[in-house]
């Protein structure tokens, strides 16, 4: 079975694919099968966002989809970049772009005061049955200058400091998303801790549709 992605961000594809492995479908990007949608991402919220995403790729496609929606929030802006992480430094706006903004923004913030969360919501859109959300959150620090060459978006700048074990047997509290290895990012992201969710959700389709 096929099971679409509604994203054209790589970074985000190779991830998703990654924390879906060893389930039995066949998962790829709208892109790659071919599948054109159009998605106006008008939320207030990150779970908003994800549900419009995958149920237009879903109506499109006639085939499960599965959205994500993610952002970074940080208590000094009150919140922001939120659901305008993407977009922070304008509609067409490059990562170093958004990273330079948050960057300046930040640059009066003394350090007990940068405190920020990484949050993911997504959405699995299925013919014929109610959408289903899930959502994760990885607390951290936003750093003074990007470290590290991996990832995208603002990981070279999210220091994680998550409270959780998982990410203190991990090795993760101290590193950017941007030096973690993909097997660290992949136990402790928000991203990763909303997909264990969605893997369940998903499993449970799976038993039906057999």
């Amino acid at each position: 079975m096929k099971l679409l992605l509604a994203t054209r961000n790589q970074g985000k594809v190779r991830e998703l694919r990654a924390l879906l492995a060893g389930l039995p479908l066949e998962v790829m990007s709208a892109a790659e099968a071919g599948v054109e949608y159009t998605a106006e991402e008008t939320g207030d919220t990150f779970a908003e966002n994800a549900t419009i995403k995958a149920e237009a790729l879903c109506r499109a496609a006639g085939l499960p989809a599965v959205a994500d929606d993610s952002g970074l929030e940080v208590g000094a802006l009150a919140g922001r970049p939120g659901v305008r992480s993407a977009r922070f430094a304008g509609e067409a706006a490059t990562d170093a772009e958004n990273n330079v903004k948050l960057l300046a923004l930040m640059d009066t913030v003394p350090d007990g005061q940068r405190g920020g969360r990484f949050v993911s919501a997504v959405a699995l859109a299925w013919p014929g049955r109610p959408t289903r959300v899930a959502e994760g959150v990885c607390q951290g620090i936003i750093g003074r200058a990007p470290r590290g060459s991996g990832g995208f978006g603002y990981d070279p700048l999210f220091v994680c400091q998550d409270p959780e074990p998982e990410a203190r047997a991990a090795g993760a509290n101290g590193l950017t998303y941007a030096e973690m290895s993909d097997d660290q990012k992949n136990r402790v992201s928000h991203r990763a801790r909303a997909m264990r969710a969605l893997r369940d959700m998903l499993e449970t389709e799976l038993t039906r549709v057999r």
